[in-house]
């Protein structure tokens, strides 16, 4: 299965018309990804930056017997098939050793942000009754707290500490254990991943995804990074691996064409940091959120400074904006290819400029593979140019099994074989996809429904801003009022003559019914920690101050 699935030398219409899933009905992501390369025994899985600088290479070999010992290792702790394992830990070898043995016992891996506090630790957790947590020294202590008030959470496993009472050492869990391991016999339609939705609109979900969804998400990584993979091809991403966009974007894809991938992922995101990775580790593909690719414009023009050897560039998550593509292009040497999905179903749209143009700014159009549509609140779609809600079409091998203990929720996902995204967008006479807003970031104001992105595109095409946010704030005549939150750049003061610039370089670039007839000066913008920024939080603030007021 290393043979890509999109054809070269043909059109985007050709390719979409053509293409068809070979999905198997027996597969195995660990198999796949990593055991059918280890026979080569000098191949490079994993080029490991620590957070002191050290480098250490690990090849597909090693992963094999590792992952084999390690999934030994977890059947005497009571792991077996359908069983949640928790996965505490930030980018490194021992993190995917874990989904690996997961997968390879026909277990469910259940990836967990090292950034979740405690009671964000409890609550999915319990949620998945997972089994087995394994962790490092880092985080340790907050795992423990939670597995104190776990009694289903049998073991607790420690990839470099050895002096906790009743946790289990990686190490030890593995020494000595054979190295020889007959897999589990999964169909793609098994279980194998658990991933929590962010919460934004409610209490977090679990998106339970089968073997296939990493078969799913391929023709996406071959169309944003441009017939992927190509010799000499090196990924890498800070995108957290307890997420989608590191986890299935980046790592699981890139073992699947057997592609080394870079491990390394500061506790926050630095921009001069992140340019310094791309350039010693002679990166060709990576994926970058638009809040990063903001950060890192804002550090000036790299070409001076780094020696930068990037081939290709996915972004996602939100709008990138012209401004931003038209910086990557002139400054990387490389078009952002934009793309889109989220938790339940993702990388379904997207750019690829060697298939089609892109329009800067677009969420593209549909990927290869996928059946996409803009539809109305009756599950119609459409018309060319009106907003609606995106939705992609079941079956599809990329879409989720279900939510994890809310049938009803899963139900209220979808309307008859469309899943909802919850995501507003107008569809163009080319079939490109253009972003509105998420359905509850809409601002209604006046009759008008405005988006969010467009105004913050237009703002971040200021020479004074880093980072802004577009929300609605409540007003008693025309419902909601466009209200900007402005991160400035270093050194320049927030003053009322610039909120006023500001203010007009919206109203003249875009038109009088978006201007932010409101703008606040804030240190730093509330985001997730992937990267998006949090306007549940900004306008929650808006709405207390409003009604304290």
């Amino acid at each position: 299965m290393t043979d890509t699935l999109l054809p070269r030398g043909e059109s985007y219409a050709d390719v979409y018309a053509r293409f068809r899933w070979p999905i198997p009905s027996a597969y195995n992501i660990a198999v796949d990804v990593c055991d059918r390369h280890a026979t080569d025994r000098s191949r490079v899985a994993l080029v490991y930056e620590d957070d002191a600088g050290c480098v250490s290479e690990h090849t597909f070999a090693e992963f094999r017997a590792r992952s084999n010992q390690f999934a030994r290792a977890l059947t005497t702790l009571g792991v077996a098939r359908g069983d949640r394992v928790g996965i505490v830990l930030p980018q490194r070898p021992e993190t995917a050793v874990a989904h690996l043995a997961a997968y390879k016992l026909g277990a469910v891996a259940l990836p967990l942000s090292t950034l979740f506090g405690p009671d964000a630790l409890e609550y999915r957790l319990r949620d998945a009754g997972a089994k087995v947590v394994v962790t490092d020294g880092e985080n340790l202590e907050r795992v423990l707290a939670v597995a104190k008030g776990r009694p289903a959470l049998v073991g607790v496993v420690c990839v470099d500490r050895a002096d906790a009472d009743g946790v289990v050492e990686y190490a030890k869990a593995i020494d000595g254990v054979s190295d020889s391991l007959e897999p589990v016999a999964t169909a793609a339609e098994d279980p194998a991943l658990l991933i929590y939705t962010s919460g934004t609109t409610g209490p977090p979900k679990g998106a339970l995804h089968a073997h296939r969804v990493l078969l799913g998400h391929l023709p996406s990584i071959e169309f944003y990074h441009e017939y992927f993979p190509k010799p000499g091809d090196r990924h890498w991403s800070p995108a957290d691996w307890a997420w989608a966009g590191g986890l299935l974007d980046v790592l699981l894809p890139s073992w699947h064409y057997g592609v080394t991938v870079i491990a390394h992922r500061p506790k926050k995101f630095d921009a001069e940091r992140a340019f310094d990775v791309l350039a010693r580790h002679r990166v060709r593909n990576t994926f970058l959120v638009p809040t990063m690719l903001k950060m890192m414009r804002a550090v000036g023009d790299p070409r001076g400074r780094w020696n930068l050897e990037l081939r290709s560039m996915f972004t996602g998550g939100e709008a990138v904006g012209e401004e931003v593509i038209r910086w990557a292009r002139e400054a990387l040497g490389v078009t952002p290819n934009e793309g889109f999905g989220q938790t339940e179903v993702n990388l379904v749209l997207g750019n690829c400029s060697l298939l089609m143009p892109v329009k800067p700014g677009s969420m593209g159009r549909p990927v290869p593979g996928h059946v996409v549509d803009v539809l109305d609140d009756a599950g119609r779609p459409v018309p060319d140019g009106e907003v609606g809600e995106v939705a992609v079409r079941r079956p599809d091998p990329v879409m989720f099994l279900r939510y994890w203990n809310d049938e009803r929720a899963t139900r209220d996902k979808f309307v008859g074989d469309w899943a909802l995204t919850g995501d507003l967008a107008r569809k163009d006479g080319d079939g490109y996809f253009w972003f509105v807003g998420r359905k509850d970031d809409v601002i209604s104001s006046g009759g008008y429904r405005i988006g969010p992105s467009e105004i913050e595109d237009c703002l971040q095409g200021h020479p004074a801003v880093a980072l802004a946010a577009a929300v609605g704030a409540p007003d008693p005549v025309r419902g909601e009022v466009v209200k900007a939150f402005v991160q400035l750049r270093d050194g320049v003061p927030g003053t009322l003559v610039l909120a006023r610039e500001l203010q007009a370089h919206v109203r003249t670039r875009l038109s009088a019914h978006e201007y932010p007839r409101e703008i606040e000066f804030i240190e730093a913008l509330p985001v997730t920690t992937t990267g998006k920024v949090k306007r549940a939080d900004l306008r929650q603030l808006e709405r207390q101050r409003r009604q304290g007021a």
